[in-house]
């Protein structure tokens, strides 16, 4: 397993190459709240991934893969008990769909911030995921084009370490 550094260059780094990468649009920093659209700076394990079954083949990985469904979103209400964690739709609290109409959750590597334990409001949703085509900044996750998304986690992607410079 292997572990990806990214700066704020935009470029994701591994092993078996680099990436030109999306990264948020408060751009990196060491001190991540939720809604400040940063890509926060840390280790960031690759927890799970996950994907469109209906889209997109299930991409090769070393994590477990798992498809998603209309029902799946993902918890960003600091107040809430499920903060930063996927949750079943409907759900009383604000969230995220994970089953998106653009294609940017096509595939979704679930990466660790915030979650071992969750601290409210410090970010949530932190997700690798599909770029748009023009590598336009995310609201605080790293995105890359689906061939370079393929290829890292077929690489044996292990972790992403977001640095700050």
């Amino acid at each position: 397993m292997s572990t990806a550094v990214v700066g704020p260059e935009g470029v994701l780094r591994l092993e078996a190459g680099a990436w030109r990468c999306a990264l948020g649009k408060g751009g990196i920093r060491r001190y991540k709240r939720e809604g400040d659209g940063a890509t926060p700076v840390g280790l960031l394990p690759l927890r799970r991934v996950l994907y469109r079954a209906d889209r997109v083949a299930a991409p090769r990985c070393r994590v477990a893969v798992e498809p998603i469904a209309p029902t799946d979103g993902w918890c960003d209400d600091p107040a809430h008990a499920d903060y930063n964690q996927q949750v079943r739709l409907p759900h009383p609290a604000r969230h995220e769909l994970l089953w998106r109409e653009d294609a940017l959750y096509d595939i979704i590597g679930v990466l660790g911030w915030n979650d071992a334990p969750v601290e409210r409001g410090r970010g949530s949703a932190i997700f690798l995921h599909l770029a748009r085509p023009d590598l336009a900044p995310t609201e605080g996750c790293i995105a890359l084009p689906e061939p370079a998304l393929r290829a890292v986690l077929g690489a044996g992607l292990s972790a992403i370490q977001v640095m700050d410079g």
